[in-house]
């Protein structure tokens, strides 16, 4: 994610209704895959923190760009992320957006996946 977007709009802020309403749904999914993409770029600028996210998510180096793809790889990210403080208040900060986003930001990438998985 280029600085330019991130300017624009912090990840996880949902888009809002012409009447200020905050969309939910697609938009907020959206927003929750943004802010763990955003999160996974942020462990690789990070060489230690993504030595041990390698380390304890067992995922081989070459397969995350397939894993990003799914909700549940990008939600374990931001679980990750959020099981250390400073690494929860470091990457907060890079993505301008509250520490409290990032869980919400997994609950819905969480019950993204359910819902693709439900028959």
């Amino acid at each position: 994610m280029n600085a330019d977007r991130r300017s624009r709009r912090p990840p996880f802020q949902p888009a809002r209704s012409p009447a200020g309403k905050v969309s939910v749904g697609a938009d907020r999914t959206d927003a929750a895959f943004e802010l763990a993409i955003a999160a996974l770029g942020f462990l690789a600028s990070q060489r230690e923190e993504l030595s041990r996210f390698l380390a304890l998510s067992g995922i081989d180096p070459a397969s995350i760009r397939t894993a990003a793809n799914e909700p549940g790889f990008l939600g374990g990210v931001l679980a990750y992320i959020a099981g250390s403080e400073p690494t929860l208040l470091a990457f907060a900060a890079y993505a301008r957006v509250a520490p409290q986003d990032i869980e919400k930001a997994r609950a819905t990438l969480t019950d993204a996946e359910r819902e693709s998985d439900a028959p």
